[in-house]
């Protein structure tokens, strides 16, 4: 039988056919290579030469090899060669800031996918897409999505244009899966990543913190002008404020104990001697606070403080505000969790 060899003159090899052949030596050889990080496109036309290849001659291949081993000589430096590979060289070396945005962006490619970032999306972004991008990119983008949120994002998209996208997809059926991974990477990029932001916190919980710590006749003053100006923000303010008059609607019976007991016992005498001759909120809270730990304990601080001569007001706010700091930072690190203004009536 007559092998017919492959023996064309070397200039009649491309680069691509060349290619071809030194992936399969090595592969031939047990090495692993990485080909599905390359554009799907590449993989099938890389596909294709090695198919295109049969029988080659023992002095072609061995010139390949010399050829693809002389380039490897020659290369004085590897780079990444892609965005997120540079990402990923460079973060380590970059502002902590900047680092930690670009690492967001490369976490929103899972095996080279970004459309599991999209589909992960809350509806409310996935409306925008419909709203902003071209409708065959919408459409693109619908049909990825599962079947229930597809439906859920159509429903809330505007008559018209979500008509026009529904068309639309009935021509999505030519479209390559390069062009659709590389819309996935462009809309990751647009809408999967949060917008950088000055402030770790949310106004409220900013303002929140700083009126926690101011004395009363001020806070009082701020939440009222902005009663005036922003009724709305003001309310989630109050809500976002914890003082020593909400000690008895926000903390729980049996939290009080653990509460006050990293309070020193002269601070929490002077702020029940001054609570119990306050305003009525403020006594309430003291009375809880002697209602909900031992009554061997309560009595001796009712003692203590009806011993206590007259107490300066800042003296007063500062003791009050001592258990309120401790309160604070136990609800902060989870060891007590607030009650809601309605949950008062649930609890025994």
């Amino acid at each position: 039988m007559d092998f017919q060899l492959d023996t064309p003159a070397d200039s009649a090899l491309t680069r691509r056919r060349k290619a071809a052949m030194i992936v399969h030596m090595l592969i031939s050889d047990g090495g692993s290579l990485s080909l599905a990080q390359l554009p799907e496109s590449l993989q099938e036309l890389l596909t294709r030469e090695l198919g295109a290849i049969r029988l080659v001659d023992r002095d072609t291949v061995s010139a390949v090899a010399d050829e693809f081993a002389n380039e490897l000589d020659a290369v004085g430096m590897s780079a990444p060669g892609t965005h997120d590979g540079a990402i990923l060289s460079l973060a380590d070396h970059l502002s902590p800031r900047l680092a930690s945005r670009l690492r967001a962006q490369t976490a929103l490619v899972r095996n080279g996918d970004y459309w599991p970032t999209i589909v992960e999306l809350p509806v409310e972004k996935l409306i925008a897409i419909m709203a902003n991008e071209s409708i065959e990119v919408s459409a693109i983008a619908l049909s990825k999505l599962p079947i229930a949120k597809a439906s859920e994002v159509l429903q809330k998209t505007q008559g018209e244009r979500a008509r026009r996208i529904t068309y639309a997809m009935s021509h999505t059926g030519d479209v390559s899966p390069d062009a659709v991974r590389r819309i996935g990477a462009a809309l990751a990029q647009d809408y999967g990543t949060a917008a950088e932001v000055a402030f770790d916190k949310a106004p409220v919980s900013r303002l929140g913190a700083i009126l926690n710590s101011t004395v009363t006749d001020t806070r009082e003053d701020v939440l009222e002008g902005l009663d005036e100006r922003d009724p709305e923000f003001a309310n989630n303010v109050r809500k976002a404020i914890f003082t020593f008059k909400d000690i008895t609607t926000r903390v729980k019976p049996t939290d009080v104990p653990n509460c006050i007991r990293a309070v020193d016992n002269d601070v929490l005498t002077k702020a029940i001697a001054s609570a119990l001759k306050a305003d009525e909120a403020t006594n309430a809270a003291a009375e809880y606070i002697l209602a909900n730990i031992s009554q061997r304990m309560a009595e001796q601080i009712r003692e203590d403080a009806a011993e206590m001569g007259k107490i300066k007001k800042a003296d007063a706010e500062a003791a009050m505000g001592e258990i309120t700091k401790a309160i604070r930072e136990m609800a902060e690190t989870g060891m007590i969790t607030y009650m809601e203004p309605d949950e008062e009536d649930e609890v025994e």
